[in-house]
């Protein structure tokens, strides 16, 4: 009986295991995704038995080929805030066009007070960004932009303005498809 019981215990971990390798081949598919964190903030509650301390973090995740996603996660352990804002990044992720290394054109974004001025670069110039937007760009696989901060420096703010922007880029194909001319004429004029 004890023999049934442990051969049929070591079937399962092994089919276990070939579950979790399958898995683990499914997600190799995908694109191998980049995370960073942007800011850790430590929170204290001040309450009748002493102080209670909580932990908000700030991830982006990207591909580094035009996708990138950001997330908030709030906990009381370092790791598990860490977690779950990768986890809340990974759900929130937006796909954006490139054009050789840069963005296709100078975009504005804004979110709250956190004002996010983009433009092209040329080939060498490289992520001309401070901070969090510096992480969002790298991230997303911009190689040569410049950017600029305007309003405040409150890393949340600027991230979803750097978001916003990116979201509202479009590239060369799509504009010359939406008014129906050829893309040398949209270049040439």
């Amino acid at each position: 009986m004890a023999d049934n019981r442990n051969s049929g215990g070591g079937r399962n971990r092994r089919d276990n295991n070939r579950r979790g390798g399958k898995n683990d081949q499914g997600n190799s598919s995908e694109p191998e995704l980049r995370e960073k964190m942007v800011a850790l903030n430590r929170v204290s509650k001040v309450t009748k038995g002493g102080r209670t301390f909580t932990f908000a973090a700030i991830v982006v995740v990207g591909d580094g080929k035009g996708k990138v996603g950001h997330g908030m996660g709030k906990a009381r352990d370092i790791s598990e805030a860490i977690q779950k804002a990768t986890d809340t990044a990974r759900k929130s992720m937006i796909k954006v066009p490139l054009h050789k290394g840069t963005i296709p054109h100078e975009q504005l974004g804004k979110y709250g007070a956190g004002k996010v001025l983009l433009k092209p670069a040329s080939e060498g110039t490289g992520v001309i960004a401070g901070g969090a937007m510096r992480a969002v760009l790298d991230i997303a696989g911009v190689h040569n932009v410049l950017a600029k901060s305007q309003g405040s420096s409150n890393p949340h703010n600027v991230i979803k303005a750097t978001i916003d922007a990116l979201k509202k880029l479009r590239s060369p194909m799509d504009i010359a498809k939406q008014r129906g001319i050829s893309m040398e004429k949209l270049f040439e004029g």
